[in-house]
């Protein structure tokens, strides 16, 4: 007797702290394999996007949901981000053409602040064909993990 293998994207629907409601399928699940700083726990994610916040793309956590980090396409702020990302990312993430992977920077919003800022040094680049991704920290470039976000850029508050 031969044994059927059935694969299936079921979707699941989350009631999450900040969101409300949320339907997403496994295949969209965003695994991070070796977690990310100051979460190391947490290896599951999903990308959640907002018509109030349409720059943003919440990377919200699957493993606990009261975590959601907002981040955004660096280019959309900054058109001369050049990051060169090191080998042991291409290799680890297994990238192997550009339309592989997209690129976000997490924006760090501080209660009071007057100003959002971006983190430029570290961004998360995601395999878009594999679902799987990490924060690298970039070795050349000089670039800050707080850097200012232009009041140009007309980022609404992420909140």
């Amino acid at each position: 007797m031969t044994e059927t293998i059935v694969e299936t994207d079921a979707e699941i629907t989350l009631n999450l702290p900040r969101f409300g409601p949320l339907t997403y399928r496994e295949s969209e699940i965003i695994s991070f394999p070796w977690g990310l700083p100051g979460f190391a726990s947490l290896h599951r994610f999903v990308a959640v996007t907002m018509e109030s916040q349409d720059r943003f793309v919440w990377l919200q956590s699957l493993d606990d949901l009261s975590i959601a980090l907002p981040t955004i396409d660096p280019w959309a702020v900054f058109d001369d981000y050049k990051p060169q990302l090191p080998a042991y990312a291409i290799s680890s993430l297994e990238i192997e053409r550009p339309e592989d992977f997209v690129t976000l920077c997490v924006v760090v919003v501080t209660p009071g602040a007057a100003e959002m800022t971006m983190n430029l040094l570290a961004p998360i680049v995601v395999n878009l064909r594999k679902g799987v991704a990490r924060q690298v920290t970039l070795e050349t470039g000089g670039y800050s993990c707080r850097t200012p976000i232009p009041r140009k850029a007309k980022v609404a508050a992420a909140g």
